[in-house]
């Protein structure tokens, strides 16, 4: 989708709501898939810092629970909300749980996969905790590895806000 914005989308909250992603232009957007029994899943920890750090800037985080890797996310969108508050006292929205590649991945994850591959061009996700950050323009900026540790990203949200 040449040209898309994070606005052409929409994703889905546990529960089923589909919300559109159009209130995100004008704001700096991470979008990560994530698990909770990953050796990543201490991220989440990193992730809502960030969060409060920025959050009254204009960042936003979309966390979207993916079992496709190891099957590291078993649970419902319930328990998985649960887990988040419970564990890492999470105040981010945690959408529900999805597919990030092959036919069932939703256009929001075909699209920031095609707008920002990975290493050697592939588009497919590797693992749990692959982030994408979103401009203000509503464009992608850059993808980021499960490794990448979210205070690693603070200088590229700030020159983003």
């Amino acid at each position: 989708m040449t040209g898309a914005t994070i606005a052409d989308f929409t994703a889905r909250q546990p529960g089923g709501e589909e919300i559109a992603l159009a209130d995100r232009l004008g704001k700096v957007v991470l979008i990560v898939n994530t698990a909770s029994k990953c050796g990543f899943t201490p991220q989440y920890e990193g992730l809502e810092a960030l969060w409060r750090r920025y959050g009254a800037q204009g960042f936003e985080i979309l966390a979207f629970p993916c079992n496709q890797f190891g099957a590291q996310e078993p649970g419902t969108a319930e328990e998985i909300a649960s887990f988040c508050q419970v564990n890492y006292g999470l105040t981010f929205p945690v959408m529900d749980k999805i597919e990030v590649n092959g036919a069932g991945a939703p256009p929001l994850w075909r699209w920031l996969k095609a707008e920002a591959p990975g290493v050697l061009g592939t588009e497919a996700i590797k693992w749990n905790f692959t982030k994408f950050l979103i401009g203000r323009d509503g464009k992608v900026v850059r993808r980021y590895a499960p490794t990448d540790k979210p205070e690693s990203l603070a200088a590229d949200i700030e020159a983003q806000l």
